[in-house]
């Protein structure tokens, strides 16, 4: 394009003129401009079509001689400015705009425009834009499912410890909160973690993860701040985006948070409270809108009583906690999550086994799992991969302390005396409750115990 006449407007007027208006008169909406009193100064091509006149025969008629129904010369006495207002032209309701246009704060006409020709074309627009959000929203949900491994429906089982895990899933998951996850090993931090992100307004954006415990403590500042470029020998060149970052908006788990150094504990704690974070070898703060969910399988609380874990920090991230119990405490789950296992793994190895035999099922019921589900995934796995052509699992595809475990007394090898005796109890108590309906003062008399030694053993065992 030649750009000489724009550089000097004075050059060739004519030619901007004859440009601004061929500009003009190729607009697709419907455009007229009135002066002060209302009279038509300016009617672009299109809209002269529609209404049947001629541009020259338009020009210096009062609006209301050219256009039916307006309320330009009602615009430029009142200076009051009028949006998406229905306007009646030859039979057709139409959506039109009716702006003001001041020069230094004084009037000097209106400008008309019509949006949408008719209510049709309105509609057809606004279909347009619903299918286009129904569009988005499933995207947003394919894109929650491939950045989320898991939700709230994979977690299994229906024991009342289990369900009182959901709930708190639930009822934490919208909040901006941050959250504890304290539990043994295999228990299910993790599944946790994600399912409480992907019911959080925070869903759409990926859950970034964190393992303290598998990061060096002198690599960990880096690792979630950040560094900037020459930070450090053999930094990579441009810096790098630390995990904080990569959260903002988001959440960030905190994998085994009881392994993090306290050095490094002082300055998560400050990113916390302020909200801010400094890469290494930085000099500028970034403010950052970030979620924390923790977790961890040793009790902090008992971490701070030894000054091994800071007690700032403990209450900056235990807001809400939420306790995942061992296997062995729901014993009930154990049949539901072995044949979830069984159908997903045998799936995944490309196999048809669905079923498992009710012995085989009484063994992985008595025996205590130390490992929690983790151990009870590796011993379905390990049986799948042992079968030949059986179609269901038997005790003879379990590992041997496995069926070593299960004696006639139901004792288990992975227990000492007391903990044996104490499951026994646990047990008891559990049978006397579920029969009376946690009626607590029939339960007692079904044990032979006062009602009051009963509270204590309920408390004692979390039922």
């Amino acid at each position: 394009m030649n750009t000489e006449s724009f550089q000097n407007p004075d050059k060739d007027l004519n030619e901007m003129l004859d440009l601004y208006r061929n500009i003009f008169n190729h607009i697709f909406n419907w455009v007229v401009v009135v002066d002060t009193e209302g009279y038509v100064i300016l009617l672009n091509k299109a809209y002269c079509d529609f209404l049947g006149v001629k541009q020259e025969e338009a020009l210096g008629k009062h609006v209301t001689e050219v256009i039916e129904n307006t309320r330009m010369h009602i615009v430029v006495k009142n200076q009051r400015e009028e949006i998406g207002e229905f306007q009646k032209i030859k039979g057709n309701t139409m959506v039109a705009n009716r702006i003001p246009i001041f020069k230094n704060n004084k009037l000097i006409g209106a400008v008309g425009t019509v949006v949408f020709k008719d209510l049709v074309e309105m509609e057809s627009y606004v279909k347009r834009v619903r299918d286009m959000e129904k569009e988005l929203q499933f995207y947003q949900e394919e894109f929650k499912k491939m950045t989320t491994g898991y939700t709230l429906e994979d977690i299994i089982g229906d024991s009342p410890e289990i369900e009182y895990v959901k709930k708190m899933i639930q009822k934490v998951a919208n909040t901006k909160s941050n959250v504890l996850l304290e539990g043994e090993s295999g228990t299910g931090k993790e599944l946790v973690a994600q399912a409480i992100h992907h019911l959080s307004p925070r869903g759409d954006f990926p859950l970034i993860k964190v393992n303290c415990a598998a990061i060096p403590g002198e690599l960990l500042e880096s690792e979630l701040f950040g560094y900037e470029h020459g930070a450090f020998t053999g930094s990579k060149k441009g810096g790098k985006l630390g995990k904080l970052e990569m959260a903002n908006n988001s959440t960030i788990l905190l994998d085994e948070i009881g392994d993090m150094p306290i050095n490094m504990q002082v300055k998560l704690l400050r990113a916390i409270q302020e909200k801010e974070i400094e890469r290494v070898g930085g000099v500028r703060s970034k403010k950052l809108d970030f979620r924390i969910i923790a977790s961890s399988n040793k009790n902090l609380k008992e971490l701070v009583a030894k000054q091994q874990f800071r007690e700032d920090l403990y209450y900056r991230l235990n807001v809400v906690k939420i306790t995942l119990p061992p296997l062995r405490k729901r014993d009930s789950d154990i049949e539901i999550i072995a044949r979830y296992l069984i159908k997903k793994l045998s799936k995944d190895l490309g196999l048809g086994v669905t079923e498992v035999t009710p012995k085989a099922l009484w063994v992985l019921k008595k025996y205590s799992w130390p490992g929690n589900i983790r151990e009870l995934s590796n011993v379905i796995e390990r049986a799948l991969n042992l079968m030949d052509s059986e179609g269901r699992i038997d005790t003879d595809h379990l590992p041997p302390y496995l069926r070593e475990s299960s004696s006639p007394l139901g004792l288990d090898q992975g227990l000492g005396l007391k903990e044996q005796v104490q499951k026994v109890e646990r047990d008891s108590i559990k049978r006397a409750l579920n029969k009376t309906k946690h009626n607590k003062l029939e339960a007692a008399k079904i044990l032979g115990i006062s009602r009051t030694s009963l509270y204590k053993k309920i408390e004692e065992y979390g039922l």
